[in-house]
């Protein structure tokens, strides 16, 4: 995500979901989970280039 943003400007949260039953009960086996514009976009590993496409053109 660190290297991602060299290329394009994003906004990055990082959220940990140890101790949180809730997220843990969503994401559990599927970190890290990435969202775009509060919208799962992948999850399990990142790919770069996908998640640069997605960010630069969102509704494709």
């Amino acid at each position: 995500m660190e290297s991602a943003k060299s290329e394009v400007d994003f906004d990055l949260e990082v959220v940990f979901i140890d101790g949180d039953a809730e997220l843990e009960k969503l994401y559990g086996e599927e970190v890290p989970v990435t969202m775009i514009n509060g919208q799962r976009h992948d999850y399990f590993r990142v790919d770069r280039a996908r998640f640069i496409a997605a960010v630069l053109h969102p509704h494709q």
